[in-house]
Parts: C-alpha cells; sequence; structure tokens
C-alpha cells in the first residue's frame, strides 16, 4: 500500500554468559554498541562482575539466573547450559546475532529468523580440549560420568549448528574447527581490539602475562621458565588455577590478580615483551601489547600465527619450559622500532570489525549468503540416519 512503511527489524544479541569481563566479552560489548537498540539475551549475568558494562541495557536471563552463579561458580551448572540457552524465547525477532564460545549459537529462533553467529570457538571443552580435560578428572566414576556428558553434549551441538544461518568467526583456527565439528562453512572476521587504548611508555624489566588463570592456558610453563632464568615476570588476571601457580613459582613472579583497563594497558606498554604459553583461537591481548608498542614471546599456533610477524613483532616457540626460557633470552626486544608493533596492531582495530560484521549480517537478511554447505566428519558419516551421533 502506497504510503506504508515497514518497520525496522527486531534484533536480540546473545552471548553465552556474562559473569565477567575477558576477550570474549569485550567482543559482545562491541556489538551491543552497533546494535544499541536490541535485547541482549544471555544465560546468566552478574551485573557487578562485568563492571556495570551492561547495567544500561535489558538483559534477559534464563531459570539459571535464580541460582545466581558468579564466575567462580558457573561451570558447576555445566550440564544444565544447553537446557537454559534453548529456554530464552527468541520468538519474533528477525535478526539474531549470537556471540558463541560454548552454546549461544543454539538458541532457538522462529523459522524465518536470520541467525548470524560469530563463534569464538566450539566448546572447548567437549570438542578441542576434551581428551586433555578427561585426562585432569582423576576419579573414574566422575570421568566416566563427564565422558557421557561430553558425548551428549556434541550429540546436541552438532545439531545446534545446523540451525544457524551464517557464521562468522576470529581466525583460521577457528574456522578449521566450525568446517571439522559442524561441517559448516565460515568466514573469518578479526575481533575488533581497542587500539586507541595503549600507547608505548617506557619500558622497565618485567615480563608480562595477562590471561585468565586456567589449566588449559599452560602458565606453568611460562612460571617455571623464569623460574629458571630468574628474570621478573608479572602475572596479571585470576581463576581457578591460581593456587597451583602460586605453589610453583619463584620469588621473581608477582601475581597481580585483576587490574583496570588503564593498570593492563601500562603494564603492557612498561613490559620487556608479553608471554604466552596457551594456543589461543585469536588472542586480543597479544595485539593489544603491539599495540602498546611491545612485541610477544608466543606458543607457536593458533591466532598468533595471524597477529604476530615472526622475528619482526615477536617471536615463536615450541616445547616445555627450557625452550620458552631459550626463546626469552634469546630475543631482543631493543631490535625493533615499536612503531613496527604498533603499525601491524592497526590492521586489527576496532573500526575494521565495526565495518565488516553489519556488512556480513546484511548480506545474510538479503539471502546473499549461499545455503549451508555441510562437510560431515568421519565419525558422522557411519550412520546417515543418525547423523548427529558423534564420539
Amino acid at each position: 500500500m502506497e504510503g506504508t512503511r515497514t518497520r525496522p527489524p527486531r534484533v536480540a544479541l546473545v552471548h553465552d554468559f556474562l559473569l565477567d569481563v575477558r576477550g570474549a566479552e569485550r567482543v559482545f560489548l562491541v556489538m551491543c554498541d552497533m546494535w544499541p537498540d536490541a535485547d541482549v539475551f544471555t544465560a546468566i549475568y552478574d551485573e557487578e562482575g562485568t563492571e556495570g558494562r551492561f547495567a544500561h541495557r535489558a538483559v534477559h536471563t534464563s531459570f539459571l539466573q535464580r541460582l545466581k552463579p558468579n564466575s567462580r561458580t558457573f561451570r558447576a551448572l555445566l550440564p544444565l547450559y544447553p537446557s537454559a540457552i534453548e529456554s530464552l524465547d527468541l520468538s519474533g525477532y528477525d535478526i539474531v546475532v549470537s556471540s558463541s564460545s560454548a552454546w549461544a549459537h543454539a538458541v532457538i529462533c522462529d523459522e524465518n529468523t536470520v541467525h548470524v553467529s560469530y563463534c569464538h570457538n566450539p566448546f572447548r571443552y567437549a570438542w578441542n580440549d576434551r581428551d586433555q580435560t578427561l585426562a585432569a578428572c582423576t576419579n573414574p566414576v566422575s570421568r566416566a560420568t563427564l565422558r557421557a556428558v561430553f558425548r551428549r553434549w556434541r550429540q546436541w551441538d552438532w545439531i545446534a549448528a545446523q540451525r544457524v544461518t551464517s557464521y562468522l568467526t576470529n581466525s583460521r583456527t577457528t574456522q578449521a574447527r566450525i568446517r571439522s565439528y559442524f561441517g559448516r562453512d565460515s568466514k573469518v572476521v578479526y575481533p575488533p581490539v581497542e587500539t586507541s587504548r595503549f600507547a608505548p611508555a617506557e619500558v622497565g624489566e618485567h615480563y608480562l602475562i595477562l590471561s585468565e588463570l586456567m589449566r588449559h592456558k599452560h602458565l606453568d610453563t611460562a612460571v617455571r621458565a623464569f623460574n629458571m632464568l630468574g628474570r621478573k615476570l608479572v602475572v596479571v588476571g585470576d581463576g581457578p588455577d591460581y593456587r597451583r601457580l602460586r605453589r610453583i613459582a619463584g620469588p621473581n613472579v608477582t601475581f597481580a590478580g585483576r587490574v583496570s583497563d588503564a593498570e593492563a594497558a601500562r603494564l603492557l606498554a612498561t613490559s620487556r615483551a608479553l608471554v604466552m604459553t596457551g594456543v589461543e583461537e585469536f588472542g586480543i591481548v597479544s595485539v593489544e601489547a603491539q599495540a602498546a608498542g611491545r612485541p610477544v614471546i608466543s606458543v607457536r599456533g593458533g591466532g598468533a600465527l595471524e597477529t604476530i610477524e615472526d622475528g619482526v613483532t615477536g617471536t615463536f616457540w615450541e616445547g616445555g619450559p627450557a625452550q620458552l626460557a631459550e626463546a626469552v633470552a634469546g630475543f631482543d626486544d631493543g631490535a625493533v622500532d615499536p612503531r613496527a608493533w604498533v603499525q601491524n596492531a592497526a590492521r586489527f582495530d576496532q573500526s575494521v570489525f565495526r565495518e565488516v560484521l553489519p556488512r556480513e549480517v546484511e548480506r545474510a537478511v538479503a539471502a546473499e549468503v549461499p545455503p549451508p554447505v555441510r562437510h560431515p566428519t568421519r565419525r558422522v558419516r557411519r550412520g546417515l540416519a543418525r547423523p548427529f551421533q558423534v564420539d
């Protein structure tokens, strides 16, 4: 009818959980800023833990919110998260953009809803870290229970992945996992880094780790390496591996806990180098270090291969504490102009993300994205009648 105006699309934004502010949450904050009128959904939410950064938004949560979990207790609810994310009411939305490191991609939308999922990584404990997670569980009964939970989780996760309209992802590493685990194609859109928060400063004597203190980060490798070197190492972050790391650390290793953004920027800018021991899917902190004019000494693998120029903006190592100690001792952080590191970091500035992400969502809405291409793994091919049966 002449004069009739079509209403703007209803948009919903979904994140796994909003309990603290780490890399994935920083990406989601940018998404929220890009769609200021969108409704926000998550399984559980802690306003204090997220430093009030979502306080101005109406955050819709699942039934698990009644249990008031926080960043220290939420892992105990692991078996309930699939049901929690599917319980979110996303009916009536035209566009859903999910930010998923585990289960946000599994939200159930209307049949005509366009769902674009930005995948930080498939749920690591059920997929790429499954064997390590089971090996770390010493109780045989608990290990058998966990194995059954992961088996069922994989089945559920594969099915959920087939409902997504289009996948975007943060690196070629995650892109390969999405194809292998879910049989889905995806496009790499590097995550946003607020490079303007950082600037070079006078360099001190400490090396820096800025990370969640989790076993899969292999931070004990760095602690042992710096015990050998006797050089000053500052560890920023908290997590369940804190006590173990503290027990093995020498007097040259300082644990700073969680710090403000301003303090993190200062510690990066004044460090000799950032040290990374875990294979990160992307590793926002490595770009932040370069934006602060400092190099990165990283284990070889993952997103670091896309963000670090070997021998220019950092160096790679492989092996254990001795190999890391050798890499630290052999890397001359004063041999390269810090401007090279800042220039490299600019490739990942959030302005690029802000331009590319809406364009990809618009493509999906305009049906320019081809139909999902499934690439079943060999495990899935064992039974076409039940393609979700994965080990």
